[in-house]
C-alpha cells in the first residue's frame, strides 16, 4: 500500500523560503515519477514540480528559477525547496506518485494530476506580509 505523508508548510512573508518534505512507503522511488502539486485560491489542482527516471526534473514556468525538487532514495523522502516565496504561491501543496514507469520528467509533468494514482494529504503554505 502506497503511502504519502507532506510536511513543512507554514507561513512565511513574501521573499522567504520554505522546504517541503514527503515522506514515501511502498513505492518505488527509482523507477516511478513523482511530483508536486498545488491548489491555490480560485484555481486548479496544478502541477508544480516533476522528478523523474534519472532524476530528470521538470517546473512550472510560475515556479522556475525559485523552487527545485529533489529526491533522497535512502529515505525514500521526496523534497521541495522553495526559494523567493510569492503571495501567489499560497496555497494547499500535495506530494503524488504516478505509476508510470521509467519516464522522463516532463513526460511525466504532462499527465496531469490525472495521471497521478497516489496523493498525500497536503500541507499548507501561506506567503503573506
Amino acid at each position: 500500500q502506497v503511502q504519502l505523508q507532506e510536511s513543512g508548510g507554514d507561513s512565511v512573508q513574501p521573499g522567504g523560503s520554505l522546504r517541503l518534505s514527503c515522506a514515501a512507503s511502498g513505492y518505488n522511488f527509482d523507477r516511478n515519477c513523482l511530483g508536486w502539486f498545488r491548489e491555490t485560491p480560485g484555481k486548479e489542482r496544478e502541477g508544480v514540480a516533476i522528478i523523474g527516471t534519472s532524476r530528470t526534473t521538470s517546473y512550472a514556468d510560475s515556479v522556475k528559477g525559485r523552487f527545485t525538487i529533489s529526491q533522497d532514495n535512502a529515505n525514500n523522502t521526496l523534497y521541495l525547496q522553495m526559494n523567493n516565496l510569492k503571495p501567489e504561491d499560497t496555497g494547499i501543496y500535495y506530494c503524488a506518485a504516478t505509476t508510470v514507469q521509467y519516464a522522463a520528467a516532463w513526460y511525466c509533468f504532462t499527465l496531469g494530476r490525472e495521471g497521478y494514482a497516489y496523493w498525500g494529504q497536503g500541507t499548507q503554505v501561506t506567503v503573506s506580509s
